[in-house]
């Protein structure tokens, strides 16, 4: 198996979660709305990411290919309710979807080393 789709889609619903918060707070907030929310969007990708590939430990390319599934698809509702909200441009989605993209599949790539790590009892 190549891809484990339930732990793909439970790692993205835990990212979902915590992007939603996050773009929930750029909206009551305004400073968080600008290159903050960029970062924390990356950052809770690249979470997602590594959740993924801790879990799974079934080598680098498998962790990068989930992680990067699953640091897309939580990103997406954030920015659908973002640009509901008015907070974001919608010309940005793409963007930001492919960025998240990028830093779930370098998470996933850590979250393997992580269970390297694990497995050698760091």
């Amino acid at each position: 198996m190549i891809l484990d789709a339930r732990l793909v889609m439970r790692t993205a619903l835990v990212g979902t979660l915590a992007q939603l918060a996050l773009a929930a707070a750029g909206h009551f907030f305004p400073w968080i709305a600008g290159n903050p929310a960029l970062f924390g969007r990356m950052m809770l990708s690249a979470s997602a990411g590594y959740l993924y590939g801790l879990v799974l430990g079934q080598g680098y390319g498998r962790g990068a290919l989930g992680g990067a599934i699953a640091g897309g698809l939580c990103v997406v509702p954030a920015l659908v309710l973002s640009v509901l909200l008015g907070d974001s441009e919608p010309a940005a989605m793409t963007t930001i979807t492919l960025i998240a993209i990028g830093t779930g599949a370098v998470g996933g790539c850590f979250g393997q080393m992580g269970a390297i790590l694990r497995k050698l009892g760091f």
